[in-house]
């Protein structure tokens, strides 16, 4: 028999007040002060103890309910059916006995189990009631019984129809689904908040939750909110529907209401994993924030056989991924010197895993993000990590701050060449003047233009650029290609076949396009689609190395600040000769079409998907051979691709491809596609 002690005691209402005052700040204020990963821990803390002391069991402990009540801002309205939470599993352990409690509580027409799969959404959640046809109502799930009546709101997003389509509608009906951000939106929405000295928020849950409870609905109107619905939560008695959760999705769409393009149905546990990891390996590159995906009995009868715990329904689940904000502590802050001068704090941390992978170090952006956020040195911070971008700091845990501590300060001078630090009239950067006397601004520029949105040379990393640079074996990227393999050969560590292999590389680089020859050159803010924008126009580097800051303003996306740094570029002797000695050496590219041209291309109309890895070509750099050819180039495969390019491992969409009957071409059949598509220019 375990004994129940005061400390147990203690420590369970601890915990319970912990919870609940995250749980408040998360549901009630839209501040999120803890990150998932931490209060997941906390959570499952707590119901560990009470499934070991059954008497601490409580109505009002919060693994009983569901977020916390609604803001006294809006009107309260209760659910027709209430909004219940979902369990969480975290490994295929927790999935296959997930499985095994339904196996024994439901009657199988059919043996494996099916599942509806579909990514779980980092949003809001929302209900949305619908009266002959109409939306009457729109409510946030606030406690799961009771929500906060958001109908002016959700009014505004074009994504919610405000009068549902057909004929033979249920006379009342409720769909429930998220409200939620994508990326861009996000990253638009929070430069708009800094230029106008507004709220930036932390990330995409908080804006759509910010500002999907914003009293004034015109401010809401002007946010990029997007809805999504993942199920039909109530219908008037007698109105039939399908008898499978999918087909209820599908249902949805017919009478005007979206649902994810990424749900599936699945057969087995089997199936849930490898839906799993199929999105996982997705996530990376969706346009918005996922935290996991989520599984629900297909079968609506064996659903109802399943029943209900209080808090959640036994037949669906939530299968969470690895953590992309965790908390760690800030143990000092460094100075890195980049290509164009600018000095970058970057944190060094706790070594933690974020994303799945082990993290010390993380950007934070410039002096003023610190100020701004108050991160101070000793900080418990929250670190985000999303995708390949560098893990950022994302603001400091102010509450577990027990000492006063020390904001960073910019150095005087440059940590690499000593040179003396400034910070231009206008700009967030402090920059070194050192110029091409600092080595780090040389390295930086190499690191660039090598890099795999340039000239995508294989082979040369950074360690091995930085010690060339510190060795004088190249001071340009021109030198680059004036590089013999007694030189490389003659490198610590650099077998003859390795120092072979790069010269190769550097070979097949100069095969490139005018877009990533004027990116690679590192001109400041020129990013890739500035260099596109500028491709497109002057059709010829020589063209743009002679131009006019008067004849840069007619280009799209390009400012009186870009067409400076473009012009300032070009007037360097150095950088002139660089580009010479470039382009004397065999740097080339397919010519560039104009605009007017598109039509006649012998691939216009068409659309391409490129999966996996590409030998010797990167993905960026064959979708703009496609491009140039008239093509289109899309993200996922649908029944209006041409077909799908596959590479190396290239995942799921070349199934989908084989689903839809849409073609697949190898490298080679792609490279045959390309050279038969090349008259135009080359």
């Amino acid at each position: 028999m375990v004994v129940l002690t005061d400390n147990i005691r203690i420590e369970v209402e601890a915990l319970r007040q912990k919870i609940n005052l995250y749980n408040h700040r998360y549901y009630g204020l839209d501040d999120a002060s803890i990150t998932d990963q931490a209060y997941d821990q906390l959570y499952r803390q707590l119901q560990q103890f009470e499934q070991q002391y059954p008497e601490l069991e409580s109505a009002e402990s919060p693994t009983q309910r569901v977020g916390t009540a609604p803001s006294t801002h809006f009107e309260s309205v209760d659910h027709e059916v209430a909004m219940l939470s979902l369990d969480n599993a975290f490994d295929a352990s927790e999935m296959q006995a997930f499985e095994k409690r339904l196996s024994d509580r439901v009657i199988t027409k059919e043996a494996p189990l099916h599942f509806t799969a579909e990514p779980k959404l980092d949003g809001l959640a929302v209900s949305l009631l619908y009266h002959n046809g109409a939306l009457i109502r729109a409510a946030t799930r606030g406690d799961g019984k009771t929500g906060e009546n958001i109908t002016a709101n959700a009014r505004t997003l074009k994504s919610i129809p405000l009068v549902l389509k057909g004929s033979h509608l249920p006379s009342r009906i409720e769909v429930r689904g998220e409200v939620y951000m994508d990326h861009a939106g996000f990253e638009k929405l929070n430069n708009d908040q800094r230029r106008k000295d507004g709220k930036v928020f932390a990330n995409p849950r908080n804006a759509a939750a910010g500002s999907l409870r914003l009293l004034d609905s015109r401010i809401t109107a002007s946010r990029p909110l997007t809805f999504c619905s993942y199920a039909i939560g109530w219908v008037e008695d007698g109105y039939g529907l399908p008898d499978s959760q999918f087909e209820r999705m599908q249902y949805l769409t017919t009478i005007g209401l979206p649902i994810s393009p990424y749900i599936q149905r699945v057969m087995s546990v089997q199936g849930c994993l490898d839906y799993r990891q199929q999105i996982l390996e997705q996530r990376d590159q969706l346009a918005f924030d996922i935290d996991g995906v989520v599984f629900k009995l297909d079968d609506i009868t064996q659903q109802q056989q399943a029943g209900y715990v209080s808090r959640a329904p036994r037949w669906a689940i939530a299968y969470k991924f690895p953590a992309q904000e965790v908390m760690t502590r800030l143990l000092d802050v460094d100075f890195q010197v980049g290509r164009t001068g600018a000095i970058t704090p970057v944190a060094r941390l706790e070594p933690v895993f974020v994303g799945g992978v082990m993290v010390s170090n993380a950007t934070l952006h410039n002096m003023g993000e610190i100020v701004r956020k108050d991160v101070r040195i000793g900080d418990v911070v929250i670190v985000r990590r999303a995708g390949d971008v560098i893990p950022e700091v994302v603001m400091p845990v102010t509450e577990q701050r027990q000492s006063e501590l020390q904001l960073p300060e910019m150095p005087a001078h440059c940590p690499v060449c000593r040179s003396e630090v400034i910070k231009p009239e206008g700009q967030a950067a402090y920059r070194c003047t050192g110029g091409l006397v600092c080595a780090a601004q040389r390295k930086e520029g190499i690191k660039h233009f090598a890099s795999r949105k340039a000239l995508d040379i294989d082979g040369l990393g950074d360690k091995l650029i930085e010690k060339m640079v510190e060795l004088e074996m190249i001071q340009s990227v021109g030198d680059l290609y004036h590089l013999k393999l007694s030189q490389l050969s003659a490198l610590e560590r650099m077998a003859e076949k390795s120092a072979t292999n790069l010269l190769k590389s550097i070979e097949v680089s100069k095969l490139t396009t005018l877009p990533r020859f004027i990116y690679a050159l590192g001109i400041r803010e020129v990013g890739q689609a500035t260099a596109e924008a500028l491709a497109l126009f002057f059709r010829d580097i020589k063209s743009l190395m002679t131009t006019d800051f008067e004849t840069l303003q007619q280009v799209d996306d390009v400012g009186p600040v870009v067409a400076d740094n473009i012009i300032h570029f070009f007037e360097q002797p150095n950088n002139i000769a660089v580009v010479t000695d470039l382009i004397e050496q065999g740097i080339h590219w397919p010519q560039v079409i104009a605009p007017d041209s598109v039509n006649a291309l012998p691939l216009s109309g068409q659309t391409f998907v490129i999966t996996g890895t590409l030998e010797g070509l990167g993905r960026d750099q064959a979708a703009l051979m496609l491009k140039q050819r008239g093509a289109k180039v899309s993200t996922s495969v649908s029944a209006k691709t041409t077909a799908v390019i596959a590479g190396e491992k290239p995942g799921s969409k070349v199934t989908k491809a084989d689903s839809l009957g849409v073609d697949v071409l190898s490298q080679e059949q792609f490279e045959a596609l390309i050279s038969s598509a090349a008259k135009y220019g080359e």
